[in-house]
């Protein structure tokens, strides 16, 4: 089937416009001629897979039924041709099409605009002025296009404490190093999460092997086997005054301690749309290290996202479960209001997505090896467990008997629940993290997505077989679970929010998971 002039002549949309407030039309124009690299995402017929009693398929199965067809490939490279466009790679199961070319040759293809935009931060970015469109006779072959726009996507969930940012020397006793939040928690012994692998999304910073070691060995603890994959020609960049450094140190050092012996995967992607996607789809289909547990402490608010970019991210997971790898993703840090302060109530993408363990925060204060107290994590409007119902995903079979509320909005949406599990978070009394030369106390929901992530290495190990998408088996067994029936997460004002309570609530979830005398 070829493309000619005539059947470019019907267009049809393929997203809306994007259109958001915080953004401003900065006064420099865009150069037509500067070369950008787009991706289109090719539409798969996934498995909806929210039973983690499905059928799984191996990679090599995955690929045999879900690669692209010669003749999409051919019809979209034909297109590409068109428009002048050059084909860098085709990449199959998932099936995407990398092209560079021309911002102008881009806007012609897809009928759109991009113009340079100034975010709250100050930050310039490449921006998508109305929609994007395809010729018709795409429309059964494209999910999705990544790329045209640059925006930041996302932001990394640590708190730091106000008061202990850095110490030294690190005996002072503020803080827990994360293998002490796992004895705390009953998490399993016997096992060191050997034979599974990690896998951390970082859209920014980076580690240095040598303090690494050096947090490692002075805890007694062996060196994970720690590597890192550059995605979109992003890389592993340390930086003193990058505060992303203690984002990926958090992950690495929480996984690292509860799963030593679970090798560790970073994969470093530019922090946009295209980056973030390529990034999750990358961890998930990688041949050579195979993570079997993926944790990302990154996201924004659902109402910052596009609907093409829920449908892409919300496919990458679904292949995830088909594959049998746990997504454990931060669910933020600002309470109910997930940080935007227009009195309503919001929750994370991607935690929101149904397809992952969407992990929340808590108030832990223990003495002497034991749990004092642990009550939902709210220190400030800025620190505060996130959690409460989505507005665009619906609510899930596996929490159809969890009585989760509607949503507080005007919308009453019956959707999905967030957070589903949750854990130390508080920055007061957080993890002890080595950043930098320094030692830092950290918390944010972001130190609970490692720490599950690395649970998950660890009962993998014990179980013998990977767990994959676990969300349906644990509403089926609230006794895993100690429930956190105390605290709130109200700070979408004037006092909007959700308060804990006993089963599953939109502060914590079903509580701290702990109680492993069941089988998993």
């Amino acid at each position: 089937m070829a493309l000619s002039t005539a059947k470019f002549t019907r267009y049809i949309q393929l997203t809306g416009s994007f259109k958001d407030n915080s953004y401003t039309l900065d006064s420099m124009n865009i150069d037509p001629t500067e070369n950008i690299e787009v991706t289109i995402v090719v539409k798969d017929k996934l498995m909806i897979v929210q039973d983690s009693n499905k059928i799984r398929l191996s990679r090599m199965e995955y690929e045999k039924i879900y690669t692209c067809k010669d003749s999409r490939v051919d019809l979209l490279a034909e297109f590409a041709t068109w428009f002048n466009l050059k084909i860098l790679a085709v990449q199959q199961a998932p099936n995407n099409l990398l092209l560079s070319g021309q911002i102008a040759q881009f806007e012609k293809a897809f009928r759109t605009q991009l113009k340079y935009y100034t975010d709250e931060g100050g930050h310039r970015f490449r921006g998508r002025a109305g929609y994007i469109q395809i010729p018709a006779e795409l429309e059964a072959i494209v999910d999705g296009i990544y790329g045209l726009d640059n925006r930041q996507s996302a932001k990394p969930y640590f708190a730091v404490s106000p008061n202990y940012g850095t110490f030294v020397p690190p005996n002072r006793r503020k803080g827990y190093f994360p293998i002490e939040v796992a004895k705390l928690y009953n998490f399993p012994t016997g096992v060191d999460g050997a034979g599974q692998c990690i896998g951390i999304i970082a859209l920014g910073g980076g580690y240095r092997i040598d303090e690494l070691k050096k947090y490692f060995t002075g805890q007694g603890l062996p060196m994970p086997d720690i590597s890192y994959v550059s995605i979109n020609g992003a890389e592993n960049s340390p930086s003193v005054p990058n505060s992303d450094d203690k984002e990926v140190l958090l992950d690495i050092q929480v996984a690292g301690s509860v799963a030593p012996g679970a090798k560790i995967v970073v994969y470093f992607a530019p922090n946009n749309d295209k980056g973030f996607l390529d990034a999750v789809t990358r961890a998930i289909h990688d041949k050579k290290n195979k993570p079997t547990a993926i944790s990302i402490c990154w996201g924004s608010p659902e109402r910052k996202w596009t609907r093409q970019s829920f449908k892409a991210f919300n496919d990458v997971f679904k292949a995830a479960a088909t594959l049998g790898i746990t997504i454990c993703v931060a669910t933020g840090d600002s309470g109910s209001s997930d940080g935007v302060h227009d009195g309503k109530v919001h929750v994370d993408f991607p935690a929101s997505s149904p397809y992952v363990l969407a992990c929340g925060g808590t108030h832990l204060v223990a003495k002497n090896g034991k749990v004092i107290s642990e009550v939902a994590w709210h220190e400030s409007d800025h620190a505060a467990g996130g959690g409460g119902i989505s507005e665009v995903f619906p609510l899930p079979d596996y929490q159809a008997t969890a009585n989760v509320p509607l949503c507080l909005n005007p919308s009453k949406h019956r959707g999905r629940g967030v957070p589903d599990v949750a854990g130390s978070a508080a920055y007061s009394n957080g993890y002890r993290i080595l950043v930098n030369g320094y030692w830092m106390v950290l918390g944010g929901t972001s130190a609970v997505a490692p720490l599950y992530a690395g649970l998950i290495a660890l009962l993998n190990q014990a179980n013998g077989t990977s767990l994959g998408f676990v969300n349906q088996h644990l509403y089926a067994n609230p006794m895993f679970f100690r429930e956190i029936i105390k605290g709130n997460n109200i700070t979408a004002r004037p006092n909007l929010g959700y308060t804990a309570r006993p089963g599953w609530n939109a502060c914590t979830g079903l509580g701290v998971m702990e109680n492993f005398m069941a089988p998993l």
